[in-house]
């Protein structure tokens, strides 16, 4: 199998709002370490950098303004004389504000951002713009031939909406990844998310297109992050009008059910017969992850693995969540060794 990975997303560190202290951040560059160690041990894998990073890509599927934003809020605060660390919003467009774009950076982070779990610092921008490149790559490489090909993507994507980023996220790889199917030729796009939390900013860039197709398991938004999206009344709006489909699930899911709920995703994304597949593979379902709370363990992971190649669609997997650190790589070369076993038969 073909690995896309990067060394840059070293110097992203971020902080993140915890009751009310600022502490570093769940999503650290241990993730990304353990699992390049854990397939290098695997092995063997097909080990490649990303090309280039495509801003008319990324401006696909993000608002342009939103972008370059990312690419120069940390040169403006340094600009600024400010000395913390991170840039971090205090304050947002909540319910009966007005929709302004401001002006000040102050005021952006707040506008370009939906939540108080991840702050820009030096090496931020660096870090998600290669993120994306490499899921880029990855759907590249699909392009040209290759039945699979994983994206060790960080920081994750797939909170990060058309202009606001969030959850850990940035830029949304996947979504950058299924752009790059579609304008590669492909018909329509599969997307799948079985991150724990529900991919509200996959959701919010494909709701009104009916060329990629999304459907997420995930945890209930009534109790779990990210809350005000993921709800099973969500099914797209216009164009992409019953083309969104969200299967949550409360607190506590066993295996069984998750794979039971597998299943109907997949026979739901099979309906429209896509040729290409693209699943965000978070792994923070694991039972033992400090921040989520459904039950899969190691074993299932394999397991997972060999549904996905079971689909048999050509398919661009993309690193998101999972933050028991030392596990995730374990649970990362699961998967792979599962569609592995498969593909290989």
């Amino acid at each position: 199998m073909i690995v896309v990975r990067s060394e840059t997303h070293r110097r992203h560190h971020s902080l993140e709002l915890d009751g009310a202290t600022i502490v570093p951040s769940w999503e650290s560059p241990d993730r990304a370490e353990h699992v390049d160690r854990a397939l290098d041990e695997a092995g063997p894998h097909e080990t490649i950098g990303p090309e280039a990073f495509d801003a008319e890509l990324a401006n696909e599927v993000h608002d342009p303004d939103y972008v370059r934003f990312l690419a120069e809020a940390w040169p403006r605060w340094q600009a600024e004389g400010h000395r913390a660390a991170g840039a971090m919003a205090f304050g947002w467009p909540a319910r009966r504000f007005r929709d302004v774009r401001p002006t000040t950076l102050e005021a952006q982070l707040g506008y370009y951002s939906f939540a108080a779990d991840c702050s820009i610092s030096d090496g931020t921008w660096e870090a998600a713009r290669d993120s994306a490149a490499i899921a880029d790559t990855a759907a590249q490489r699909v392009l040209a031939g290759a039945p699979v090909v994983f994206a060790r993507s960080r920081p994750p994507g797939h909170h990060a909406m058309k202009d606001q980023f969030g959850g850990y996220c940035y830029l949304n790889n996947a979504a950058i990844a299924a752009q790059r199917l579609r304008s590669g030729g492909h018909g329509e796009v599969a997307l799948l998310d079985v991150d724990y939390h529900h991919g509200n900013g996959t959701q919010d860039i494909f709701y009104e297109r009916d060329d990629v197709r999304v459907c997420s398991i995930h945890g209930d938004p009534v109790e779990e992050f990210p809350y005000f999206l993921g709800h099973a009344d969500e099914h797209g709006a216009g164009r992409g009008d019953g083309h969104n489909r969200n299967l949550p699930l409360p607190r506590g899911t066993e295996a069984e059910t998750w794979f039971d709920t597998l299943d109907h995703a997949i026979d739901w994304l099979s309906t429209s017969s896509p040729s290409a597949l693209v699943v965000s593979l978070g792994l923070d379902t694991f039972v033992d992850d400090p921040i989520s709370h459904f039950r899969l363990e190691q074993p299932d992971f394999m397991r997972l693995g060999q549904r996905l190649a079971a689909i048999e669609l050509p398919t661009v997997l993309v690193m998101e969540g999972g933050y028991a650190t030392e596990e995730l790589g374990r649970n990362v070369a699961a998967v792979l060794s599962g569609f592995e076993t498969v593909r290989s038969a």
